[in-house]
């Protein structure tokens, strides 16, 4: 038995009759979300076969179920990154294991540093598309000609509006823009961020895109949001640190939730 069915097995007993119809991902600081899910059942990260175990702060490391505005969602509180481990594919169970259950979309949600002056530290940004700076893939080792996956509108355009119209309903300045994504776990450079900022990056960050392209694999539509939770390397006296990463997205949770909740009500 694999373990994308040993975990619906386990799921399934959990929330019985239960089906979540949107599947999120929460990124560093962003837990406070959960807080006002109506949870109807909530497990371990560890009682999950192939679940990686979450090893950064800010990241609780929970599969929740329960519902938002009257929608089913399946909420992953917390995700694994490519420099725990060296494996770009730590996150291919998890997505699986989504798509297994039945959810129609996903949204995905990162702290990330930004490129732009305008899009300034608690703001948040809409993600339209990706640069992959790291030379891999999730995908590496796959079998079947579904590995060749097509990455244009990876980012849903459909759910991307929904997702506009959802900031403007709540007066939200939604910014929008490129992400790009660096393996970590050290910082960027300046001279890296002048490089993408050349090649059109908005923001950038160390997650994401393997779910992303995990997702495109899967055939789940996604949207994406980035909460920048500080300038890039270069672009401000501030010393970066984790520190600030999280405080900087646990001061634009509300703005997070209040957006999560006004793009589901449109679900």
């Amino acid at each position: 038995m694999s373990y994308v069915q040993e975990c619906v097995e386990i799921i399934s007993q959990h929330i019985k009759n239960f089906k979540p119809k949107v599947g999120l991902i929460l990124g560093s600081g962003l837990g406070q979300f959960c807080d006002n899910i109506d949870t109807k059942s909530s497990i371990d990260f560890k009682d999950l076969p192939g679940f990686p175990v979450a090893g950064v702060g800010g990241h609780a490391g929970k599969l929740l179920f329960g519902e938002v505005e009257g929608i089913n969602v399946v909420v992953m509180q917390g995700r694994a990154h490519y420099y725990e481990h060296g494996r770009a594919d730590i996150m291919a169970t998890p997505i699986q294991v989504l798509s297994a259950l039945g959810c129609q979309s996903l949204v995905l949600t990162n702290a990330a540093g930004s490129t732009i002056k305008e899009a300034s530290p608690g703001s948040v940004m809409l993600i339209t598309d990706h640069i992959n700076m790291t030379g891999v893939s999730p995908l590496f080792g796959a079998d079947g000609n579904e590995r060749f996956v097509n990455m244009v509108d990876a980012y849903n355009p459909k759910l991307s509006d929904a997702m506009r119209s959802a900031a403007k309903a709540i007066d939200i300045n939604l910014h929008e823009g490129v992400y790009a994504w660096f393996s970590g776990p050290q910082f960027e450079t300046p001279a890296e961020i002048r490089a993408v900022k050349t090649l059109g990056a908005n923001a950038v960050g160390m997650s994401t895109v393997p779910e992303v392209i995990l997702a495109r694999h899967q055939g789940i539509p996604l949207c994406a949001l980035s909460v920048i939770t500080n300038y890039a390397a270069g672009m401000s006296e501030t010393d970066i640190t984790h520190e600030q990463t999280i405080a900087f997205a646990s001061k634009a949770a509300d703005t997070v939730e209040k957006l999560l909740n006004s793009y589901l009500k449109s679900q």
